[in-house]
């Protein structure tokens, strides 16, 4: 029952509880309105609510029919300002229920003896390289038979046990890699089924299996996944609809009835509030708008979310979205992990505030997992579980927690947070200093030991001894358990996903207006090459050139829905989180995708039949315009619910393409077209019954075939032409199997998307690779060594220092606030900044969300690729020159952006082998990674892979430390860091922290922006530069001993409130510098800190350092990069061979593709190529080389789309980082792929060539692989090509598709070359798939001399290819060297686009 999520908000500001007194301000009127309702039947009654207007008239209101307005109003009125309102709101909700004793649901929750194992791989065998893919995929089939043993088991969590009360806000904290995310998921009933799970988890005393855990309890988890083409009050809309309202409705119900029973009336907008929460059914609730005012989204609620596509949101605001996710339901028990990434102190503080209204005055129960809770948050906590190496050390009270330590030796410092201390004090390395006993010898204790001890003080018993008695399950109030399993009626769920889905395709309309312009161009293209002046029915030849036709018709209606591979594929992450939440079946998200698509083949097909069929001179009958119209229609439904199928099977885009290009191949090679019937082996005629393209072949082919313009007669035949047509092609000639056709396309459609829906209900994701575990090694080390080492001096470096004087920075104005009536032409973002960064001075850059911190850091590190600035920069007094000063600057970025495939010794390998000078040798570089790497931590993770952030490989703290080595090992004088221990725990931060502190004193320039520091990382910064919104600084200056210099500055002004004693500098800073208390105090602190002596003392410094020192030098380097381009290119082609050898979705999987297909294939075409007896015979030799260049081609190129799209992002910031020339980057690019390209056409040409039974001769072989080898490489350098041009994947498969469709058309499969209208013969002399086909049969047939059957004349196999086809034997050398020229103009094209284009926009 849920009553309000987190929180809700309210206060009714100028009502009292007092409600006699309201009653007796109340006119007639408004008694007589309540009377008439309270008269009303209870289904109408609950209803029906009073509902003041602004101008005070009060009216009757149907709560279902609210109007955004009449929402805001109601909210306005009882949570105008949800920081001051929210818990007055919630208590007047408390309440109404109170007063009618009415008992609030509630849930205890019970861990008991929880163990939680995983089995992993060790060493070698755990990184994911080619060979260990193959060994993993044997090792799996024989685990399945149980002939191997299994893996090394990690424990995740040993042995825990504990409470969960309700009506009490719980602080789940530790270092990362304790079991935190584990144990919110075991307590949600959300664990991998491939965990080794042991103990129980309870609710109320009930097991998981007695009610429906995934809607009694909701999961927030730390990654955001959304929809980035829905709106933030769009997403939570849909999310309230599909949970529904729970038992809100109930308990408002028996609300009510007590109500009348006592005669008591309650407050009109508590009445309408409740029971327009409980209304469900409808688009628009309540519950929405009030949790958009909680946290903060009310700013924000109809902006897109975003995504990497699509601009939206800002990260803090995704995270609070993913939060919201699941507050506007109705689950009573929160597991909320990390919800803090990416917010500020003080947005943190009022979430948290919230949600402990909520728990406190609702009896929730809530768990919530954050990283490092500043001291003001940490205190609206009631109780903490601290867990550390899987053992939780301590559960109890807040306010015991220290007692409990100091019960061990342990005590916390004066001015130390709390949550710091806790998650420090159980690490090896941070131990020591907090023991108190200096007079006793100290000793490491370890997280087992102090969970053994925990278990003996006084708050461990208590525990325990509650454990012991088992939870009475008859005091369980029968609605705090979800019995059923959906929340709302399926029918209705499917409503709400045909909704959504209508909403993204209207939001993704221009995919389908580019699809039918696709489409349109097409036709058009095919109309003009079978052009009805230039087609004819003279001979079986013109039957062939009509069939071919009709192939290719065929073709490019199911080819356009090939994009729904990436459409459904990029989706499926918010589908598996919905499903697994339980929002709805899978079933209800697959048929609105199928079902809402029909109407856009409808248009698509029709277009094409349009625009088509008159021109190309098809059977001039109405009725069989139809007909066609019809089987294309049916064969563009099922290829789209193929397409659909192989996303859901793959579920990721490599994969999916993988298996969409195996299944295409076996329903083309098997069509009828490709390889006719009667040349089937008969092991292979059940593919040709299963293929669907068959029946849509032969309905097509029926249709046309069977007309009136077909049924003459040619001389010496006793059968009409047409007929004569589709038996030469081993077409069915009976007219009933046009409906057998459209039929079974009927049923192949019904199939595939039915099997589409299987496929989502009993698949999951597939497995991601666990997070590497940082062990920390033996030996403690105190933090006062490890500050006084001054490691990574190996090499040396010259101090600069940077100033800036008044720096301006604009953008154009964006066409949104255009609309909403701004008439400047350009935002401005930073209003004349200036400051200066020195050598040893550590500089903290703060400021709330949009004060312009990052814009700031991106100017004056050259990172900015738009907008317009101004203003003065100079460093050591010359001025900035971006080429210089990128070559002794680093640039650590808040995104993490690092090669996925790569260890983290060998990332800090190839930056320092970049971007160290050539002057040092290989052992002083090897020596300066290690000092770096035991600089920040990271030699427990030398072998780890990078990974994907929030995917697989190295956790977010543990890539944060590898992006200041990554910059660090670069050896720079000038050091940017933006947000450096964003989304770190506490410990993590500080080991950051004291990295960077030991940098700047080595005598660099270091700037951080930082987001919620907490006091000990604030005062380790020297000097701070606070910014407000709007770009401007208010105070640039010393911190001072405890940040005395700060305080005294802002205390110094009138209206501003004296700091109180513990609390926080930097969360006080921000809150007294707010826009509200500038508003409040009618103050601009921009101006104040201008008319200070502050201010003229900066300017003074900013003179001074402007000026060059005598003797001093302008930066100079002879060349632009530190290494030579032959270096540049060593270094990229070495980490590129790392990158895809431990790539095995891409290369392995590409390679047992090829494999597979080759034997397939071979098995089909078994010794087909030796027979020329018939034309047929030769068609069918070129159907295979068609089918293997097309689709084997096609998914070389779709399959690389990923893997440059990837890489090109670490590129963007490496290049900005001065360490290579883009040429070099493309040429170890394109070259990686030459060996393996080259072990794919060899695995292919081999076994194709030896089960084909081509002629064994070393030219014919060499030829075959030649063409081979360089058709698979052009397709591939041109997949790279569209990944270098476009601005994503999705895009660059949409336009790849199109040049396909045209290579297809042009190949000289389908209409000869010699049949090809003159105007169009251009661009078959452009297409390299014709050259290929003319590669490869001139190589196989041009020089043979024996005799081949065409309509009735046998003439030799080389007239017959020189006359029919226009190819020639001794043509070859020059088709070789034009293959050979596509590849390299493929490949020249990607560098110059990878080096021309940015689509990194900043």
């Amino acid at each position: 029952m849920e009553i309000e999520r987190v929180g809700s908000s309210s206060v009714w500001r100028k009502s009292s509880f007092d409600n006699n007194s309201i009653y007796k301000e109340e006119d007639d009127e408004e008694a007589l309105k309540w009377d008439a309702i309270q008269k009303l039947p209870s289904i109408a009654r609950l209803r029906k609510g009073l509902l003041a207007t602004p101008d005070g008239v009060t009216s009757q209101i149907d709560v279902k029919k609210l109007g955004m307005q009449e929402r805001r109003y109601l909210l306005e009125r009882l949570v105008k300002i949800a920081e001051e309102d929210n818990e007055k709101f919630l208590l007047k909700l408390r309440n109404r229920i109170d007063r009618v004793k009415v008992q609030i649901p509630t849930i205890e929750v019970r861990f008991e003896n929880l163990k939680v194992k995983a089995e992993v791989q060790v060493g070698s065998r755990a990184l994911p390289t080619f060979t260990n893919f193959i060994f993993n995929i044997v090792e799996g089939l024989l685990n399945s038979f149980h002939i191997l043993g299994k893996r090394q088991q990690i424990n995740i969590l040993q042995d825990v046990s504990g409470i969960i009360k309700p009506a009490r806000l719980t602080l789940l904290l530790g270092p990362p890699s304790s079991g935190k995310t584990t144990l919110l998921l075991a307590l949600a009933g959300k664990l991998n089924s491939k965990l080794k799970v042991d103990g129980k988890v309870t609710y109320n005393g009930h097991r998981m299996h007695e009610f429906v855990p995934e809607r009694t309890s909701a999961y927030v988890g730390q990654n955001d996944v959304h929809t980035g083409e829905m709106t933030v009050r769009e997403t939570l809309t849909f999310s309230a609809r599909c949970q529904g309202i729970g038992t809100r409705y109930d308990l408002l119900a028996e609300v009510c009835r007590r109500e009348i029973e006592e005669n008591i009336k309650p407050d009109p907008d508590i009445d309408v509030y409740m029971k327009a929460r409980a209304a469900g059914g409808h688009k628009a609730n309540i519950i929405t708008d009030y949790i958009l005012r909680v946290l903060g989204l009310e700013i924000c609620a109809d902006t897109f979310v975003g995504n990497a596509m699509l601009r939206g949101i800002s990260g803090g605001q995704r995270k609070r979205v993913t939060t919201a996710e699941m507050l506007v339901g109705s689950a009573r028990a929160l597991f909320m992990d990390e919800i803090s990434t990416g917010l500020d102190s003080s947005t943190t503080f009022q979430i948290v505030n919230s949600l402990k209204q909520y728990v406190q005055l609702m009896k929730g129960t809530a768990v919530i997992s954050l990283l490092q809770p500043p001291p003001e948050t940490f205190n609206l906590f009631d109780d903490i579980i601290l867990l550390s190496d899987g053992h939780i050390v301590y559960q109890g009270p807040c306010q015991n927690v220290l007692e409990f330590f100091a019960f061990k030796g342990f005590k916390c410092p004066e001015r130390k947070g709390v949550a710091d201390f806790l998650q420090e004090v159980t690490s090896m390395k941070d131990q020591e200093q907090y023991w108190a006993h200096k007079d006793q010898r100290y000793r490491f204790v370890t997280a087992k030991e102090f969970a053994e001890e925990f278990r003996s003080f006084h708050i461990g018993r208590s525990l325990g001894e509650e454990l012991a008695t088992e939870f009475d399950k008859s005091k369980s109030h029968p609605a705090a358990l979800a019995k059923h399993k959906y929340g709302v009626a399926k029918w209705e769920l499917l409503k709400a996903c045909l909704s959504r889905e209508y909403l993204l395709m209207k939001r993704n309309s221009f995919t389908y207006i580019f699809k039918f312009c696709q489409v349109a161009m097409m036709a058009l293209v095919a109309m003009t090459v079978f052009l009805r002046t230039e087609m004819h029915r003279d001979s079986m030849t013109d039957g062939g050139i009509y069939a071919g036709a009709l192939f290719y018709g065929l073709f490019v209606v199911m080819f356009n829905g090939c994009s729904e591979v990436t459409m459904v594929v990029q989706r499926l992450p918010v589908f598996y989180k919905q499903k697994n939440f339980l929002f709805y079946p899978a079933w209800a998200y697959g048929l609105p995708q199928w079902i809402l698509r029909i109407p856009i083949t409808v248009i698509e097909v029709l277009l094409w039949v349009l625009l088509t069929y008159f021109v190309i001179g098809f059977d001039p009958h109405f009725g069989r315009m139809l007909r066609q119209w019809l089987i294309l229609a049916l064969a563009n439904q099922m290829a789209s619910g193929l397409f659909r199928l192989t996303a859901a099977i793959g579920r990721e885009i490599i994969m999916a393409s993988t298996i969409g290009a195996f299944t295409l191949t076996l329903v083309f090679a098997m069509s009828g077209f490709i390889l006719s019937k009667d040349n089937i082996r008969k092991g292979w005629l059940w593919g040709y019954w299963m293929s669907p393209m068959v029946y849509a072949q032969n309905a097509l082919m029926n249709n046309e075939f069977l007309g009136k313009s077909w049924r003459h007669v040619l001389p010496n035949s006793t059968e009409s032409l047409g007929v004569e047509v589709l038996k030469s092609r081993g077409f069915f000639t009976e007219s009933n199997w046009y409906w057998i056709g459209a039929g079974a396309l009927v049923g192949f459609t019904l199939l595939f998307n039915f099997s589409f829906i299987l496929a989502l209900t009993y698949l999951n994701p597939l497995e991601a690779s666990h997070t590497a575990k940082s062990e920390e090694n033996g030996g403690s080390t105190s933090v006062q060594s490890l500050s006084n080492r001054k490691r990574g001096m190996v090499l040396p470096f010259e101090p600069h220092f940077i100033t800036f004087d008044e720096v301006t920075y604009a953008v154009d104005m964006p066409q949104e606030m255009r609309k909403h009536g701004v008439v400047e032409e350009k935002l401005v973002l930073l209003k004349g900044v200036s400051g200066a960064f020195r050598p040893h001075v550590l500089t903290a850059l703060m400021g709330i969300t949009g004060a312009g911190k990052t814009t700031l850091m991106d100017v004056l590190a050259g990172r900015k690729t738009g907008g317009y600035i101004g203003g003065n920069i100079t460093i050591s007094g010359y001025p900035k020159k971006q080429e210089t000063f990128a070559r002794i600057s680093g640039y650590c970025e808040q995104n993490d952006i690092h090669s996925p495939h790569v260890t983290v010794y060998e990332s800090l390998f190839y930056s320092a082998w970049l971007r160290l000078s050539s002057e040092i040798n290989l052992e002083t570089r090897k020596m300066f990674i290690d000092e770096v790497m035991e600089l920040v931590e990271l030699n427990s993770l030398r072998n780890a892979i990078v990974g994907l952030p929030g995917v697989n490989g190295l956790s977010t703290e543990q890539r944060k430390r590898l992006t200041i080595a990554i910059e660090l090992v670069a050896n720079p004088s000038i050091i940017f860091m933006d947000e450096p221990t964003s989304g770190l725990d506490a410990r993590a931060a500080a080991i950051v922290m004291r990295a960077v502190r030991n940098i700047v004193d080595t005598g660099r320039t270091i700037v951080c922006t930082i987001h919620q520091p907490s006091i000990d990382i604030f005062e380790s910064f020297d000097e701070l530069f606070l910014m407000k919104r709007g770009g401007e600084e208010i105070y640039v200056g010393p911190l001072g001993h405890n940040s005395s210099d700060l305080i005294h500055y802002f205390e110094g002004i009138q209206g501003v409130n004296a700091i109180s004693d513990g609390y926080n500098p930097a969360t006080w800073m921000l809150e007294v510098t707010s826009s509200a208390k500038e508003m409040e105090l009618g103050i601009d602190f921009a101006q104040l800190y201008k008319n200070s002596d502050l201010y003229r003392r900066n300017k003074v410094l900013i003179r001074e350092l402007s000026t060059p020192k005598p003797c001093s030098k302008e930066l100079y380097f002879p060349s632009k990069y530190s290494r030579s381009f032959f270096t540049q290119c060593m270094a990229c082609l070495w980490k590129q061979h790392w990158s895809y050898w431990r790539n095995p979705l891409y290369t392995a999987i590409r390679f047992l593709l090829t494999t597979t297909l080759a034997l397939v294939l071979g098995s089909m075409f078994w010794k087909l190529g030796s027979k020329i007896e018939k034309h047929q015979d030769l068609f069918n030799s070129m159907g295979l080389m068609y089918v293997a260049v097309m689709l084997i081609g096609n998914k070389n190129a779709t399959s690389v789309l990923p893997v440059v799209t990837v890489e090109r992002t670490v590129f963007y910031r490496e290049q900005a980082a001065g360490m290579y020339s883009p040429l070099a980057y493309a040429f170890a690019q394109a070259l990686i792929e030459i060996p393996h390209v080259l072990l794919q056409s060899i695995a292919y040409g081999v076994i194709v060539y030896a089960m084909i039974g081509y002629e064994w001769s070393v030219a014919k072989f060499f030829w075959y692989l030649f063409f081979m080898f360089f058709t698979f490489l052009y397709f591939t350098y041109y997949g790279m090509m569209m990944a270098a041009t476009a601005p994503n994947p999705h895009i660059a498969s949409i336009v790849g598709s199109a040049t396909y469709s045209m290579w297809n058309l042009f190949s000289g499969f389908l209409i000869p070359r010699t049949r090809i209208p003159i105007w169009w013969r251009w661009y078959n002399l452009i297409n390299p798939v014709a050259w290929s086909l003319y590669g490869l049969v001139a190589s196989q047939y041009g020089d043979i001399e024996e005799n081949t059957e065409f309509n009735g004349i046998y003439v030799p196999v080389k007239d017959f290819l020189k006359n029919y086809y226009g190819f020639r034997h001794e043509f070859l050398g020059v088709v070789a060297t034009i293959v050979i020229g596509f590849a390299l103009v493929f490949a020249v094209i990607f560098a110059v686009f990878i080096k021309m284009f940015n689509y990194q926009a900043r």
